[in-house]
């Protein structure tokens, strides 16, 4: 099912169920998306709402950081609920055993030997793992790679 339907269609269902916090963060998505249609006169293939999505996942992930220094645990608790809705909407995450078999075949492919090389690499690897691992964790697995 098309990702943007998807997100109407459990909209629709948290209206029916009276999900108000469900309800108000697939707004919250939906509108993030729509400000992208309406900015590029188009509407989004499933690749480019699923780059929409890990940004707004990122965005939250980024607060609860901060709100977790700061002791704001009323906030962090509304952030980690919202990040649960969110998740549910992107693929299967790779395991760390698969994005390390992932770097060590880019590394191949791309010849890099050093960390002099890591922009290349990483150039290559992102499309392979877009979308169903967190880029910190590839990087620091890149890292050790090229050490």
């Amino acid at each position: 099912m098309d990702l943007s339907l998807r997100l109407s269609e459990d909209m629709k269902q948290a209206m029916k169920s009276k999900d108000k916090f469900k309800l108000s963060t697939i707004r919250m998505v939906r509108s993030a998306i729509q400000n992208v249609e309406i900015d590029t006169k188009r509407t989004l293939n499933d690749d480019e709402v699923l780059e929409i999505l890990g940004r707004e996942i990122k965005q939250r992930k980024d607060a609860l950081h901060e709100f977790e220094k700061a002791n704001r645990f009323d906030l962090v608790d509304t952030l980690k609920e919202e990040l649960d809705i969110l998740l549910e909407y992107l693929p299967a995450q790779l395991s760390e055993e698969e994005i390390k078999a992932i770097v060590r075949e880019t590394i191949q492919e791309t010849g890099a030997t050093s960390k002099a090389d890591m922009g290349k690499l990483m150039a290559a690897l992102m499309p392979k793992v877009k979308g169903r691992s967190d880029g910190k964790l590839v990087n620091a697995i890149v890292q050790q790679h090229l050490q």
